[in-house]
């Protein structure tokens, strides 16, 4: 028998699925989110007056970002045109702070609105953005039902941080 696989960082996100009401919505917290230390603990790249951009903390692959408006809103046709404006703007900046941070060669952009449709938080409306590489899928997703995630995300947000200010 193969040796465990183990995500412990899995069990937080596993123990948020069946709360009712766990408190403040972590992307609205992260929205509020001012000093430095509060940021990189909370994994905010950055905020505009409309839209805080940040890394998930569940990740489907390394790079794996969020964008959300900074309002807490369910629903994506209840977004005012403004936020979807800049909501789509920090859509690409994120993009293209992945492209010069770590190079993917490809990008999955969703947006899952409803629990059924997979949303982890179907109470604030978020953009997903997952960069990917060729060859990037392999037989951990397709067999074992584990994603491999190959760098840390304290490493990942100071990279990412680092290139942010080089990209308008």
């Amino acid at each position: 028998m193969p040796p465990p696989l183990y995500a412990p960082w899995r069990i937080d996100y596993i123990r948020t699925l069946e709360k009712p009401d766990s408190g403040e919505c972590f992307l609205c917290a992260a929205a509020k989110a001012q000093s430095t230390a509060e940021k990189r603990d909370r994994l905010v790249l950055w905020t505009t007056p409309h839209t805080v951009v940040l890394i998930n903390r569940f990740p489907y692959t390394n790079g794996h970002l969020l964008v959300a408006p900074v309002a807490h809103v369910a629903e994506l046709w209840d977004v005012a045109d403004d936020v979807a404006t800049d909501l789509h703007r920090q859509t690409i900046r994120a993009m293209n702070v992945l492209r010069r941070a770590i190079s993917p060669q490809g990008f999955n952009l969703g947006t899952n609105l409803g629990r059924c449709a997979g949303a982890g938080l179907p109470g604030h409306v978020h953009q997903h953005i997952v960069p990917r590489w060729n060859g990037d899928t392999n037989f951990m997703s397709v067999v074992g039902e584990v994603r491999i995630v190959p760098q840390a995300m304290t490493q990942l947000y100071d990279e990412l941080v680092r290139v942010v200010p080089q990209v308008s």
